[in-house]
């Protein structure tokens, strides 16, 4: 059985709607289990112990109709920042799933953030909540090769399982798109790799592709995120250090360079990239109280 943990509130007023647009967070569970060597979420600010174990907050879907309720204006509400709603869990409890089916009775859109392909089995809902609200989802996909993929998200589906999700919800008609973050100096910030992904997203019909060439580096995360590295990419750390020292933000030192080639791809392929631009296009056609970004 999953461990429940208390909560009082689920669903709660974003701090700024600069983040693809939307007005409200939702994270039914806590902790995650893919495993990512570079996740922020493993960070000491967040307070989440023992983060590869994930829990559910107990009487979720109560909480979230509760909350729900008691909202004076409708807006996107975003899932999967601190968790990814789509864990092995969701396949039997559908937490997330029932959701957004309550997101949909109340006429809230919704905006998800996986590395599962399990969002495809609620296509469904999607599409009923597109029918009055904006729906937005985002993939994360950091390697164009399976075989990286699975040594830096050793527990996430494969990049090539996460590009065919995107394809399915691209002929379902969802806002769909790939998160390429964190981009690893040293590791994934090659042209290959970038221009691959690119590549792998047009083709699959994504609408955009939203990048940060390079990675986060706090307290706990950073040492965890060495150690990694130190057991699968030897002399790797080394390099981390000499560079970045204990710097927060670790920017790719070919970043400047991976930009030029992505944006140059991303308008052949016409993709969007711009965080604006992907805002407008999914909330487009639902209202002026839809675009309080701008």
């Amino acid at each position: 059985m999953i461990e429940e943990i208390a909560a009082k509130t689920i669903v709660t007023r974003s701090k700024g709607s600069a983040w693809f647009g939307t007005e409200y967070n939702m994270n039914i569970y806590r902790g995650c289990s893919h495993g990512c060597i570079y996740c922020d979420s493993r960070s000491d600010c967040y307070g989440t112990e023992q983060f590869d174990r994930v829990r559910v907050k107990k009487d979720a879907l109560s909480i979230i109709r509760d909350d729900l309720r008691r909202k004076v204006k409708p807006g996107v509400v975003a899932t999967g920042a601190m968790s990814d709603p789509y864990n092995p869990w969701e396949e039997k409890l559908e937490y997330t799933r029932h959701a957004l089916e309550l997101l949909s009775a109340y006429s809230f859109g919704a905006a998800i953030a996986t590395k599962s392909p399990l969002v495809t089995r609620d296509i469904d809902v999607l599409q009923e909540i597109k029918a009055h609200s904006p729906v937005l989802v985002k993939v994360t996909v950091t390697a164009a090769d399976d075989d990286l993929s699975r040594r830096v998200e050793p527990h996430a589906a494969l990049s090539s399982a996460r590009i065919e999700a995107v394809s399915r919800l691209a002929r379902a008609g969802i806002f769909t798109g790939i998160l390429l973050m964190p981009v690893l100096p040293f590791l994934e910030d090659t042209p290959e790799n970038v221009l691959g992904i690119v590549a792998m997203a047009a083709d699959a019909g994504a609408r955009f592709v939203y990048p940060a060439f390079g990675v986060t580096m706090r307290q706990n995360q950073r040492e965890y995120f060495l150690a990694k590295l130190d057991e699968s990419f030897p002399g790797l750390k080394a390099q981390y250090l000499r560079r970045y020292g204990n710097d927060y933000k670790c920017t790719s030192p070919r970043a400047r360079e991976l930009w030029q080639l992505f944006e140059t791809a991303c308008r052949e392929r016409g993709l969007l990239y711009h965080m604006p631009d992907i805002i407008s296009a999914y909330k487009t056609g639902y209202g002026s109280s839809q675009l309080s970004f701008f």
